[in-house]
């Protein structure tokens, strides 16, 4: 019987194995490069962003899709009440009020400057990740972390992103035993950046980490 495979590429597959789940997919997310799956994203990633754990910001973004709030139009076209109604739902408390006004501004000027359409922000970019980045954080509620998620779990669907590993993704590369310089753990990436990164930052996350 053939050995396991061993180096980095051994402990890429058992990252894969142990922690390769986006947080698109943990949301039911379906992901896609058409405006409904990434305007989703992008509440996700605005909700992930908080000081709040990740299980209830998956739970919120579940929740306010379920509420039906799953376009710009539909979120500006709730009453605030109603956002925060969701956020509750999905256990989302601490910063339900808050979150509750960024994602009705951020779905107003969605739709003023994009039609509603995040690829129309990617095209005026043209393909610069840090102008992508740039023009994410002009989004109520999206900050630098916010924009590393998003560009995190959307690179499968925008390669012009990939690979994208920010400094929480090379924080669980050095936790794993893997490079932490980008040009080579671009190189462990394969076909599926964003689960690679997934798993990074999952693992990154988590204070005892086990690779079996």
């Amino acid at each position: 019987m053939a050995g396991k495979t061993k180096g980095p590429a051994g402990t890429v597959g058992k990252l894969l194995d142990a922690y390769g789940t986006t947080y698109s997919d943990e949301a039911g997310i379906t992901l896609r490069d058409t405006p409904q799956p990434l305007y989703r994203l992008l509440v996700l990633s605005l909700l992930l962003s908080a000081r709040i754990s990740s299980g209830i910001a998956v739970s919120a973004a579940r929740a306010l899709a379920d509420a039906g709030l799953r376009s710009p139009r539909a979120m500006a076209d709730a009453t605030w009440q109603q956002r925060v109604d969701a956020l509750g739902e999905g256990g989302y408390r601490r910063y339900d009020e808050r979150t509750a006004t960024q994602l009705g501004d951020g779905a107003e000027l969605l739709l003023e400057r994009y039609h509603g359409d995040l690829r129309r922000l990617r095209d005026e970019t043209s393909g610069d990740r840090a102008e992508l980045r740039r023009l994410l954080q002009q989004m109520p509620g999206i900050g630098p972390v916010g924009a590393d998620i998003f560009l995190r779990e959307v690179q499968d669907v925008w390669p012009e992103a990939a690979p994208y590993l920010d400094e929480k993704a090379r924080q669980g590369a050095g936790k794993v035993g893997l490079p932490k310089d980008t040009k080579k753990l671009a190189a462990l990436a394969g076909d599926d950046p964003a689960r690679f990164a997934a798993a990074l930052v999952r693992v990154a996350l988590d204070r005892h980490p086990q690779l079996t």
